[in-house]
């Protein structure tokens, strides 16, 4: 078998079925899609090749097969320079035109699309979407995670809600009670076995969105859904998977990329540097260029339904004014 290439995030966006759109992003590790010539890495907008080792087959699909699988792949990745924790990035510098360019790339752009049930890449113009009610995480572990890992899970969640709270202006907190951000810690067994449970959360959730979690492939690491309740532009729910089995920096860089993304940066780009927003997964944590596109995201300037035409100036406005605040 040919070498697969490793690491790689695509993300899935767009599915509606009566009043209840879904807005779908999974970040995946180890396959290779095509991707636009507008998205094609150039030499300056992309990490120096380094030599790819064949990924590890990850055999039968019991759960400790599985978490010795992604140990494999995190060994791999940290080895060849990626998941990077020096979020400042000084060797990384990025201008307002980047900038507004990731930010349209990003937040208003789908990179995949439902055909029959199934996401299938194919980058098209989409609208800005985002939250208006407050958001209320629930985190929610299978059995399967032991004590240890939920407490100290439950910290980096908690803190990472009060710091995309912060960025955006947008209340953001974790509670214990009910919620309409809920984030799923499962296991394989537990994951295929959700069906029901996600339809609890997600009263009038289809059942080809619940495959694309019970049915969710091992190349897939971490999925976000998010959800809008009459089919508008606004977000009123939303479910991220993360895999039990990861090892703690892959498991730290889902919960940053996933519950970052629900909060409606649905896409990547391989201009976006430094960034969690990358196929590259040259990062593991959010940056201050990420924290800049959340900031934007939730500029009262903007409103959800806008497209690239009518966001643009004010983007570049905004963005002139943040980037001269912090020169």
């Amino acid at each position: 078998m040919p070498a697969r290439r490793l690491p790689l995030i695509h993300r899935v966006r767009g599915c509606r079925r009566g009043v209840l759109a879904c807005a779908m992003a999974l970040a995946v590790g180890g396959c290779q899609l095509a991707l636009p010539a507008s998205e094609a890495p150039t030499e300056s907008a992309a990490p120096a090749p380094r030599p790819q080792a064949a990924l590890p087959e990850p055999g039968v699909t019991e759960d400790g097969t599985i978490a010795r699988y992604f140990a494999r792949i995190e060994a791999q990745r940290r080895a060849e320079g990626l998941l990077r924790t020096d979020v400042e990035a000084p060797d990384l510098p990025f201008t307002a035109s980047d900038l507004v360019e990731n930010f349209v790339r990003i937040a208003l752009y789908d990179e995949y699309q439902m055909v029959g049930g199934r996401p299938v890449a194919r980058a098209t113009p989409s609208t800005l979407r985002r939250w208006q009610e407050p958001v209320r995480m629930r985190l929610e572990f299978g059995a399967s995670v032991p004590p240890e890992i939920r407490d100290r899970d439950r910290r980096e969640v908690a803190g990472l809600a009060a710091r995309l709270g912060r960025l955006t202006g947008h209340p953001v907190a974790l509670g214990r009670g009910g919620g309409n951000f809920h984030v799923l810690v499962l296991s394989e067994a537990e994951r295929r076995a959700i069906g029901p449970r996600l339809r609890e959360l997600v009263p009038g959730i289809d059942e080809a969105t619940v495959r694309i979690v019970t049915e969710m492939p091992l190349e897939t690491f971490c999925l976000a859904l998010a959800f809008s309740r009459g089919g508008d532009d606004v977000y009123t729910d939303a479910v991220t998977v993360i895999r039990a089995e990861h090892p703690d920096l892959t498991r730290r860089a889902c919960y940053h990329e996933e519950l970052a993304q629900a909060m409606g940066l649905p896409n990547d780009s391989l201009r976006a540097r430094p960034s969690i927003f990358n196929d590259k997964a040259e990062f593991a944590l959010l940056t201050p260029h990420d924290e800049l596109l959340l900031r934007i995201l939730y500029d009262p300037r903007l409103r959800p339904g806008l497209r690239e035409a009518e966001a643009r100036p004010i983007v570049t406005r905004i963005v002139a004014e943040l980037m001269g605040a912090e020169s």
